[in-house]
């Protein structure tokens, strides 16, 4: 006879164990689906837990979903102002500049070899939703980062607009959020030479762009 299938609660691996379930489970189905198309039964379905568990933990879909983005921010977010830091030390403003790029770039393009591309599936989705403003989660957690980083490229890039300066940001994390979430297609065009998973090859490769772009524009 077939052995049913038993679900998790609170004390069967701890608290701390189903809530990481919950999260990864989360992140993969609001990725899939979106903030709107997701349902909590589905992220209970996914973690293999009673839907009351999520409740329990993230009092709602709204909680979880921005526990989801809370949850990549503590190490991602200091490798960025740490980079930043650094960079604001820097005299020469050429070297500034690349410094600025790599600290932005680096620690969010890392996190695809963490977990896939799901992340940056789900932060593209969140960052283009017309809807983002009402939860304020780009503004909670991504706007920081954003705010020191024009504030750097004020002072590195003399004599450039506040429009410059600002497009020239969009235009690095609109690449970086197509990086991250790239589902394959940078590896089939072309061959297999192009592959957002290697950090370091991709960087070698878009940062030259951005630097000369950035300086002749």
């Amino acid at each position: 006879m077939k052995k049913p299938k038993t679900q998790r609660h609170v004390g069967d691996d701890g608290e701390g164990s189903a809530r990481e379930s919950i999260l990864k489970a989360a992140e993969a189905v609001f990725a899939e689906n979106g903030f709107d198309g997701a349902s909590l039964r589905q992220v209970a379905a996914r973690a293999d837990v009673p839907v009351a568990l999520v409740s329990y933990h993230f009092q709602g879909k709204l909680g979880l979903y921005r526990e989801v983005f809370r949850a990549r921010n503590p190490s991602t977010g200091a490798q960025r102002s740490a980079g930043l830091a650094l960079a604001r030390m820097e005299d020469d403003p050429d070297r500034r500049l690349e410094m600025i790029l790599k600290a932005v770039l680096i620690p969010m393009l890392s996190l695809r070899n963490v977990e896939g591309n799901q992340y940056g599936v789900l932060l593209a989705r969140e960052a283009n939703d017309p809807k983002n403003r009402e939860r304020g989660i780009i503004e909670e957690i991504f706007d920081p980062v954003a705010t020191a980083t024009i504030g750097l490229l004020r002072t590195t890039l003399a004599g450039r607009s506040e429009a410059q300066i600002v497009w020239a940001f969009q235009m690095v994390i609109g690449t970086m959020l197509y990086l991250m979430a790239d589902s394959g297609r940078s590896v089939h065009l072309s061959d297999g030479a192009c592959d957002p998973t290697d950090v370091d090859a991709t960087i070698r490769a878009i940062l030259p762009l951005f630097i000369s772009g950035i300086r002749g524009g």
